[in-house]
């Protein structure tokens, strides 16, 4: 792709698309993998950040509080709940002074595919990452979280 651009555009400096585009490419081939425990299980990976979200925090969440836990919109994470209610895994209390208010939290079978799943996910990934030795899969993550970090603000600066 970037070859092509500089075939066509050659003053254009893709440098940026070289990064951005292999992040997003290694995102999408992550989703897709048949192998991953998370796909087998029927879950995508917005589903198990937020039961992973309820089982990590060990307290019941509000919906708003579940969505800035896993940077979702709200939105997304009522029809999530909405879904993983209906499979059994998430369970939903009203609040007693607000009907408005849910409370969510993980029922047993959530809990159970949550804490069943994450070593056999957590082992997945470190085979993907295995083509890295540990001082470069160390030098990834601070380059990513750096990155994220730099991209949460400017996104929380573009909503003020």
């Amino acid at each position: 792709m970037v070859r092509q651009w500089q075939a066509v555009r050659p003053e254009l400096d893709t440098g940026p698309m070289e990064i951005i585009g292999r992040v997003n490419r290694c995102a999408a081939l992550l989703q897709q993998a048949e192998d991953a425990p998370l796909r087998r299980a029927g879950l995508s990976r917005a589903e198990f950040d937020l039961l992973g979200a309820l089982r990590r925090t060990g307290h019941e969440l509000t919906p708003g509080e579940l969505a800035r836990e896993t940077f979702s919109s709200g939105a997304a994470v009522t029809k999530r709940v909405k879904q993983l209610t209906e499979r059994g895994l998430v369970e939903r209390r009203g609040d007693a002074r607000d009907r408005r208010v849910a409370h969510l939290r993980l029922s047993e079978a959530g809990r159970a595919l949550v804490d069943g799943i994450m070593p056999e996910q957590l082992a997945y990934e470190s085979a993907v990452l295995a083509a890295l030795d540990a001082d470069r899969q160390d030098e990834l993550a601070v380059l990513l979280g750096e990155l994220l970090s730099r991209l949460e603000g400017h996104m929380q600066a573009l909503r003020s």
